[in-house]
């Protein structure tokens, strides 16, 4: 049997049952109806209390925060942002890198956590109060805002540098040095989330054993907090803290789906404001249209086909955060050299330690060694004068007086599937064969490196819009794909593009190179870039 029709089912059983309460209720003499009104008044209080999201104003918390104003979160909630565990993401910029080049984004994950959490609950309440047969309960709301609440914990140092460069490196030396290697393949900080969240329950249970069973959550309820932490993955329905007729929480906090979730929300508002750029999406009136219906027999998340361009206007808005900032070109190349720093350091911040062990990326075996690590590992390396961390000091110190590689070009791929090997062999090639046009400079492919950068709409090559579903207004129940005259003509053909980049990086021993020899170089470099462009690959070439 369908859901929608087993719905109908059941709603029309209880209709029958209150009917049956009714008359024996108007059935019954003077003391047994007073007994019977006690009875039904106290189950009606208990189902009140357990579908109510409303909170007293007294538990509640106020935080003043400058995208969302004034956020009230519930007392668990606090309890947690006042565990050590929590507090450390004060000491984490949300973007990285970044910060030093816009000098504006300074926030950090601490507040973007606080954020997430506030629009969780603000959209499994809209779901509630628009839809009251989806049976969202109090522990339902808790358990999605404290995912929200929690979901960055195992960001490491600056942030996506942590997991997307100095790991992925550490693993690539431990194999090239034939070092045992227990690092889990394919290491992403969401599972350090879940083990830093299981630190944090347990700190709660050692001062009070019935913490959780204070605010009506079990270990169950913990469960579905670490499974949305994660976010659901597979079709089938493997997931232990909620039966499928509640899919739908899974995608408020980590949308595995089609990428719009609570997360995203505010860092777009956020890092667009702190970065200064403008953002066109507009969270608030698609939070408005949120509504669960049935798509191939299971409940998700939709919206009203009339947001499909606002629905749009997020996914270019991600793309437009991570051409101009994210993927920013010295934004790159700043990342690229603290990994640098993180990596040749990594041996050697923690004295006392076998000489070849990695150090730094050690710290992810445990969550206690884990949280002693943030940002704050930047001005430990800075300030130290042991020798070994030396080559380490000099890369950050080089960040900040800016002696910074020269970006010499870049350009947008035209063919697709085109390896980095490829591109570096055939650059390579490309500068050995060159003819220089002043002979007093001389190139060598290995001072000009490549990178490719990856931009997309959050679905590699595909549209992510097709991912979405949506109602009408006069069918709310009834999920559609959008249809193409649905949506603006303006709309691009591709929604992935590759950016090749080449940058002139010296050596340590050209460390003495001056200013005029440097500009020659990127000169020459430049003009050899242009023509592996222009006669190889048919690039775009885009000049600085």
């Amino acid at each position: 049997m369908p859901r929608s029709e087993q719905t109908r089912k059941t709603l029309s059983d209880y209709r029958r049952s209150l009917q049956d309460l009714k008359k024996s209720y108007e059935a019954s003499e003077e003391p047994e109806k007073q007994q019977l009104w006690e009875i039904i008044k106290d189950e009606l209080q208990d189902i009140l209390k357990k579908y109510s999201l409303d909170f007293s104003k007294e538990q509640m918390k106020i935080f003043n925060d400058p995208i969302h104003g004034h956020m009230e979160l519930h007392p668990l909630l606090v309890k947690i942002i006042d565990t050590r565990q929590f507090q450390r993401l004060r000491h984490i910029k949300q973007l990285g890198g970044t910060y030093l080049v816009y000098p504006g984004a300074s926030h950090n994950r601490f507040e973007h956590s606080l954020g997430v959490a506030y629009l969780a609950g603000r959209l499994v309440k809209v779901l509630h109060n628009n839809q009251p047969e989806l049976k969202i309960t109090k522990q339902d709301f808790l358990c999605v805002q404290i995912a929200g609440l929690c979901h960055d914990l195992g960001h490491g140092p600056f942030s996506h540098v942590f997991d997307g460069l100095v790991i992925p490196e550490a693993k690539r030396i431990k194999k090239l040095r034939g070092l045992f290697d227990d690092i889990p393949e394919k290491w992403k900080h969401e599972q350090m989330s879940v083990q830093m969240f299981d630190d944090i329950v347990k700190l709660l249970k050692d001062e009070n054993e019935d913490v959780l069973k204070e605010y009506g959550l079990n270990d169950k309820d913990v469960t579905f907090i670490k499974e949305l932490i994660e976010g659901a993955k597979t079709s089938e329905w493997t997931y232990e803290g909620r039966d499928e007729d509640k899919s739908f929480l899974y995608e408020i906090v980590a949308n595995k789906q089609n990428g719009i979730d609570v997360d995203k929300w505010d860092y777009f508002a956020r890092d667009c404001h702190h970065l200064g750029i403008r953002n066109s999406f507009d969270h608030q009136r698609l939070l408005k249209f949120a509504r669960v219906c049935e798509v191939n027999g299971r409940n998700h998340i939709c919206f009203r086909d009339k947001e499909a361009d606002n629905v749009y206007d997020m996914f270019r808005t991600r793309y437009t955060l991570h051409r101009q900032a994210y993927q920013h070109k010295i934004c790159n190349i700043i990342e690229d050299m603290l990994a640098e720093a993180l990596v040749r350091a990594d041996r050697d911040l923690h004295e006392g330690n076998p000489e070849d062990m990695l150090k730094i990326s050690e710290a992810i075996k445990t969550a206690d060694d884990y949280s002693k690590l943030t940002d704050e590992i930047f001005e430990q390396i800075l300030s130290s004068t042991a020798d070994n961390l030396k080559k380490s000091r000099d890369i950050l110190n080089r960040i900040i007086r800016r002696k910074l590689p020269k970006f010499v070009g870049e350009a947008r791929l035209t063919e697709k599937n085109i390896s980095k090997e490829e591109l570096t062999e055939t650059w390579k090639a490309a500068v050995e064969t060159y003819k220089l046009t002043d002979p007093t400079v001389s190139l060598n492919s290995e001072d000009l490196p490549v990178y490719v950068v990856d931009l997309d709409h959050g679905m590699k090559d595909k549209n992510p819009i097709e991912k979405v579903y949506f109602y009408s207004k006069r069918k709310p129940n009834k999920a559609l794909a959008i249809k193409d005259y649905q949506l603006s003509s303006f709309l691009p053909k591709r929604f992935n593009e590759e950016l090749v980049r080449v940058y002139y990086k010296r050596s340590d021993d050209q460390a003495a190179e001056d200013k005029k020899e440097e500009k020659k170089k990127v000169e020459e470099a430049e003009k050899c870039f242009q023509m592996w462009c222009t006669d190889n690959f048919g690039l775009n070439y885009a000049a600085e």
